[in-house]
């Protein structure tokens, strides 16, 4: 089964933490043997029986006492992050409080979420009829490395606040954030077995995943590794949620601030090193304004600081992994060898770690594997269109349907883009960004389901209808 976004799997990955500033490696961990995921499994299985019986009220106090820790301890947990994949420490410090906020969010708002839903009783023909929102059981996460903390904690925010309860798999490489999260958990009062992380490779998931114990899943990863889990999930008649990749667009208009609009553009395409399924990829601008806007954007990209990430300051940190730096070398290489002009980057520095700089490059045509495949790393492709139409058709040619942004002030423009741009979050003169009041998650290859606000809490609920007749009715 295929891995984290890049479409890599981890099966001959070491569970270590390696890290990409240096290519060291800091520690390394056991595999967990068949007895010990068995012990998992059954313990998962009986802190249901009793954990979906407990009140929204306690499953909120210790939902509460999770985002306190998450404060205390942010620096500390941010240094790990940094350390396992190589975000500059103050987005993995950002990251941390996010965790906390989607915390307080879930704590507040749960009980409302999932709060019984009255019925019409009179058309249904009963004496009252309502729906009850109650949990599955224990589901199967499947996280990547590139927002270690976050992505994971999207789903067991919500899971455990509806009376779910979590087994994560987690990247290979991020293997102290995956045991953090255990102990969180743990330490803000959740019952035993509640939420356990599985340290285990790829090739293991699939009979967890069939085991009669799991009832659901969820993915957040590359397309293969959402083909083989739902098809795992399909054969086995199991819910799943797939977050996959992502190449989204970020259309130009001539109304809109193209300052403002260059300064987000190179924040989204170097955030988290570039490593960001939601990021903007491909910059697709309107003939009119497209030379003062590569003017712009090249600017802002090539003063983005590359460097150490734990140092104040620096703003591109490494890419995770040596193989990740390769991916995105063998991409830029592929698009130069067939007529791509490199306006910025283009070339890994010298010397350890494994950094890419920020990259624009301009002339792509669908010959060059950039054009229709993800790039994970901070490399921008730029493309000039004539028209709205042409932006739209551009920005749809693609097998995914993850984010989209566009820049317009045009209203217009702006209900068009909304209408017409086939993915599941359109955001408009602002970047792409994961917010818990919002659902969040993609059409086409980029998966299905939702995440994040109330449609989030509920895919992992039996939506039950409850119909009640007078006593003695036939």
């Amino acid at each position: 089964m295929a891995g984290a976004p890049g479409g890599r799997g981890d099966d001959t990955m070491a569970i270590a933490t390696v890290n990409p500033a240096t290519g060291e490696t800091v520690k390394t961990y056991d595999e967990m043997s068949d007895g010990d995921v068995e012990r998992c499994l059954a313990a998962a299985a009986a802190a249901h029986a009793s954990y979906r019986l407990t009140s929204f009220e306690a499953r909120a106090g210790w939902m509460r006492r999770a985002a306190s820790i998450l404060d205390e301890e942010q620096d500390q947990i941010a240094a790990m992050m940094t350390t396992e994949m190589g975000k500059t420490l103050a987005a993995a410090r950002q990251e941390v409080a996010k965790c906390a906020a989607a915390c307080r969010y879930y704590a507040t708002h749960a009980s409302g979420f999932l709060t019984d839903e009255a019925a019409d009783s009179r058309a249904a023909g009963a004496e009252r009829a309502y729906v009850k929102y109650q949990p599955l059981g224990p589901v199967l996460a499947i996280m990547p490395w590139n927002f270690p903390l976050w992505q994971a904690m999207r789903f067991a925010v919500p899971a455990l606040m509806a009376g779910n309860v979590g087994l994560l798999k987690h990247a290979s490489n991020v293997p102290q954030t995956a045991l953090f999260m255990q102990d969180l958990f743990a330490r803000a009062g959740f019952p035993a077995g509640t939420f356990q992380t599985l340290l285990i490779r790829s090739a293991r998931v699939e009979p967890i995943l069939r085991d009669g114990r799991v009832v659901a899943a969820t993915l957040t990863g590359s397309g293969p590794a959402g083909q083989s889990v739902a098809s795992i999930a399909g054969s086995e008649i199991k819910k799943v949620v797939l977050e996959l990749g992502g190449s989204d667009p970020f259309i130009v208009m001539p109304s809109t601030d193209l300052a403002a609009a260059a300064q987000v553009a190179a924040f989204a395409r170097c955030i988290n090193n570039g490593q960001s399924c939601i990021a903007a990829k491909r910059f697709i601008v309107h003939d009119a304004v497209y030379d003062e806007f590569e003017r712009l954007f090249v600017g802002q990209m090539s003063a983005r600081k590359v460097g150490d990430p734990m140092q104040d300051g620096t703003d591109v940190g490494p890419l995770s992994s040596e193989q990740q730096r390769d991916d995105v070398e063998k991409l830029v290489a592929d698009a130069v060898s067939k007529g791509a002009r490199v306006l910025c980057g283009g070339a890994a520095p010298d010397g350890p770690g494994f950094y890419y700089p920020p990259t624009v490059l301009a002339s792509i045509t669908p010959a060059m594997r950039v054009y229709g495949e993800e790039v994970f790393g901070p490399v921008a492709t730029l493309f000039r269109v004539a028209d709205i139409e042409g932006a739209i058709e551009l920005a749809n040619g693609t097998e995914f349907g993850l984010g989209a942004n566009a820049w317009t002030s045009d209203e217009g423009e702006q209900d068009r883009f909304a209408r017409d741009l086939a993915a599941g979050m359109v955001f408009i003169n602002g970047n792409v960004t994961s917010y818990p009041e919002l659902p969040f998650g993609g059409v086409k290859n980029s998966g299905h389901g939702r995440e994040l606000s109330y449609h989030g809490i509920r895919e992992f609920c039996n939506i039950k209808t409850v119909w009640v007749a007078a006593p003695g009715r036939s």
